[in-house]
């Protein structure tokens, strides 16, 4: 049988006027009769580490069964549909964050610790913590993508200088580190994220132009769309509109954002943060599935508050500030609140998962390509515990990565270090160790 088929680059772009157009994986980037590991179509192994302060409600987050088949508790509930890529992991202690006879107190100051497996130094001036994962996987895997990287937020307001016992407030404000001294700044407005993504840059001239523009990036894009399309086939059409509604259902929402702004900005500084969290929230996970659909970055981190931060989450069913929520007395009518706003991120965090879950990708989707690390520098916060901190992860990595999963470390002999450890194992990176660690999880 004769076949023929074009190939189009995995690394095609369409350009227009201060844009450049990332595609979606198509059949066409796929040769014919060429084995799929040596294609554009070969799996690639993205990562994602989600930063949330203050634990979890004790006795609401983990399953009471170990192993397979576990029920779900009432925190991570929302996730019962994902089962089969979902890990969840009890009985870690993240002793890096813990106070100490030398270090006492700053126990809402060390939440870099998450990614990093590393003790922050206490130093106002000169802060200095450690390479994170995110950071050693992009190293690895984002040579080939427009974005090395992109770190992402909520919290418009950041901490600067000397935060309490004498830290600097970089450990707060950023969970990424490129080196040992350098933290990378998280992007909290999106539409910052969405012109880093396809446009030419951000700087304040061109917000300042794009506060003015009221027509879509595709625009510029039309012409080179439309005669792009016009060999593909059927399938490839419709992945591609998809694609391209998608873009301009996120631009019509950010566009909304930038009318209902929490304050009129001057040109020095981002525009369109959205009122509400929850908007704000789902904006920012969008965003997210659209650079992996894109494949303009493997490697990505979301703050979804920082450490001692006020925020309230009406959808939630409770409406009280989140650090003084956290400090629930260990009362049951308080921890029960608590849990609420704990289950409300993990709501967050299914919506997410189901997208990626939709996004076709090589032999399965993104999600059997990526693995989400779901996390915070805390157990019971009430009591500043470091101990038993809740850790949620999500997805195949390269499709072989277990889930259905509840593992459970009851000696309290464990540290998430030793975990940060087995991931990099898992994305082909040896190390012998990391951070504070003494020997990788099993974690295969």
């Amino acid at each position: 049988m004769f076949i023929s088929k074009k190939h189009i680059s995995r690394r095609k772009l369409l350009r227009g006027a201060g844009v450049s157009l990332a595609l979606p994986l198509l059949d066409s980037m796929v040769p014919a009769q060429t084995p799929l590991r040596q294609t554009a179509a070969s799996p690639v192994r993205r990562f994602v580490g989600i930063w949330h302060p203050h634990g979890a409600a004790p006795g609401y987050w983990s399953p009471l069964q170990e192993g397979a088949n576990f029920d779900f508790s009432f925190i991570t509930k929302p996730l019962e549909p994902f089962r089969n890529r979902v890990t969840l992991i009890t009985g870690l202690d993240m002793p890096e964050a813990m106070a100490n006879e030398d270090e006492p107190g700053g126990d809402h100051a060390r939440g870099a610790v998450l990614l990093s497996g590393a003790r922050p130094r206490r130093n106002a001036v000169s802060p200095y913590l450690g390479v994170t994962i995110d950071q050693l996987i992009a190293q690895k895997y984002g040579q080939d993508t427009i974005l090395g990287s992109m770190q992402l937020g909520v919290e418009d307001t950041g901490n600067f200088g000397n935060c309490n016992w004498g830290y600097s407030c970089a450990y707060t404000n950023s969970i990424s580190w490129s080196s040992p001294t350098q933290p990378l700044p998280t992007e909290v407005n999106p539409r910052v994220a969405f012109e880093r993504m396809f446009g030419d840059g951000a700087s304040p001239e061109e917000r300042v132009a794009g506060r003015k523009q009221n027509a879509s990036i595709l625009d510029s894009v039309t012409h080179e769309i439309s005669f792009f399309k016009k060999d593909l086939g059927t399938g490839d059409k419709n992945r591609l509109d998809t694609y391209l509604e998608n873009i301009r259902e996120i631009e019509r929402r950010i566009k909304i954002a930038m009318n209902r702004t929490v304050r009129e900005p001057s040109s020095e500084i981002p525009f369109g943060i959205p009122e509400s969290k929850h908007a704000h929230y789902r904006l920012m996970y969008d965003l997210m599935a659209l650079g992996f659909e894109g494949d303009l970055t493997r490697s990505m981190t979301f703050m979804l508050g920082r450490d001692l931060s006020g925020a309230s989450f009406p959808e939630s069913g409770f409406t009280g500030g989140w650090h003084g929520t956290s400090h629930h007395g260990d009362k049951p009518e308080n921890v029960a609140n608590y849990a609420k706003m704990n289950r409300y991120h993990v709501q967050n965090l299914a919506y997410f998962v189901d997208k990626l879950k939709n996004i076709p990708d090589g032999d399965g989707s993104v999600l059997d390509h990526v693995l989400i690390y779901k996390g915070s520098n805390m157990g019971n916060s009430h009591r500043h515990a470091h101990v038993k901190v809740p850790i949620i992860l999500v997805g195949g990595i390269d499709g072989t990565f277990k889930g259905n999963r509840h593992i459970v470390y009851p000696d309290n002999k464990e540290r998430t270090s030793n975990m940060l450890l087995s991931i990099l194992h898992l994305y082909g990176i040896d190390r012998e160790s990391f951070g504070s660690s003494t020997a990788p999880l099993p974690l295969a």
